[in-house]
């Protein structure tokens, strides 16, 4: 039941991750054309919601990145959850090389970042962007290695990668949180309470939860801290134990219903959306800008280093096992794959930099260190597959 539960997961986190990639290369070609001024143009039409006294008006970039993404942030709430209640973080055996692995997967790009761009109050604020996986692209790569890379190895590239987005959601609530209204944090709080009693309380409804988890992304929306967190909040509440009326786990049935949503509509949507970078006026000098500069060896060089490192040497200590049938070179790939920051990389580079003159120099960023990280991992772990496993001497 378990096995067959990672593997539908890793099925859609794999499909989803090329059909994101497909949606950014369209963007980058749209932006790159005669079409670039509808693309903009498309980006910046005002969408307005209003109840009353209520309003809430945003371009639909912004109804896109608060509001679509809130359900992506869900559903990765979810999937956390799940993980740490029964899944491959569910014991301490398990879940220990993952977090390693992750933690020096944030830490090391973190401080990268910052090195390059230490002495510049405005540029340092981008020193979480690479400190992210993406997890559909990295999947996706992995898919298209077929039984080069072992189920083992995806798991632990997927364990990972939910660990990284945790760190990236306390990231954001912790550094990226600004101007905060006391009444509407009041009343996100009071939704909190309500979604606490309905689980507490064994209510199967999952409706009551969705008309709650609304009520709250409005309030988080309108207190100053990102709407996406209440995403989040939400996923936290959903009971695993409690069963719908057709017998189903709540958490398992709504994380079921989300993942074809969220990983063939919303973050296609969100790929397409903020992976526009028109190529005019950028030169050689563009990648060495602070900002770029810092991103991409972050990307490149810190999540490798980082993830590798922090597997070294917690298998060698013997805290840990390397997963089975991998051997150190798929590793290294793998800790490439993690430099795929893609989607959570550009989200946190919207939080990061309100002037809108930062938005090509992060993309920028982005973009060449994912490829070039995804291009070296995809060929390292085709070449290991292709040879055989490998150790490390005096290690198996």
């Amino acid at each position: 039941m378990a096995l067959s539960r990672i593997k539908e997961f890793l099925k859609y986190e794999a499909s989803g991750g090329i059909i994101l990639m497909a949606a950014a290369v369209l963007a980058l070609i749209i932006a790159n054309s005669g079409l670039s001024p509808l693309y903009d143009a498309f980006l910046n039409v005002p969408v307005a919601v209003q109840v009353g006294a209520l309003e809430i008006a945003k371009p639909l970039l912004l109804w896109i990145n608060d509001g679509m993404m809130a359900v992506f942030f869900l559903l990765v709430g979810l999937e956390i959850k799940r993980e740490f209640l029964q899944g491959e973080l569910s014991s301490r055996d398990q879940a220990l090389l993952p977090f390693v692995a992750a933690v020096g997967g944030m830490a090391m790009p973190a401080a990268i970042y910052a090195f390059i761009n230490w002495g510049d109050p405005v540029a340092i604020r981008g020193w979480a962007i690479p400190a992210a996986t993406d997890i559909a692209f990295a999947l996706g790569i992995l898919a298209l290695l077929g039984s080069r890379a072992p189920l083992s190895l995806k798991v632990f590239l997927t364990a990972v990668a939910i660990i990284d987005d945790l760190g990236a959601i306390i990231i954001i609530a912790l550094f990226y949180t600004e101007n905060l209204s006391v009444v509407s944090l009041s009343l996100a709080g009071a939704g909190l309470l309500a979604l606490i009693a309905l689980n507490r309380f064994g209510v199967n409804k999952l409706a009551a939860y969705v008309v709650v988890g609304v009520f709250m992304w409005v309030c988080v929306l309108k207190s100053g801290v990102h709407a996406t967190l209440a995403g989040v909040v939400l996923a936290l509440t959903i009971p695993l134990k409690t069963k719908d009326e057709d017998g189903h786990s709540l958490l398992l049935h709504l994380e079921h219903s989300l993942h074809p949503w969220v990983a063939f509509i919303i973050l296609p949507v969100f790929g397409f959306a903020n992976a526009g970078v028109s190529f005019s006026g950028i030169g050689l000098e563009s990648f060495a800008e602070p900002v770029s500069l810092g991103i991409i060896a972050g990307l490149l060089i810190g999540k490798m280093v980082g993830i590798f490192l922090g597997v070294w040497l917690t298998v060698i200590s013997g805290l840990a096992k390397k997963p089975d049938g991998a051997d150190w070179v798929q590793i290294f790939g793998v800790a490439c794959l993690c430099g795929i920051g893609f989607t959570m990389s550009l989200f946190i580079g919207t939080l990061a930099f309100e002037d809108p003159s930062f938005a090509t120099t992060v993309r920028l960023g982005v973009l060449t260190g994912s490829i070039a990280a995804g291009t070296i991992g995809y060929m390292i772990l085709r070449f290991a597959g292709a040879q055989g496993p490998r150790t490390v001497p005096g290690r198996a």
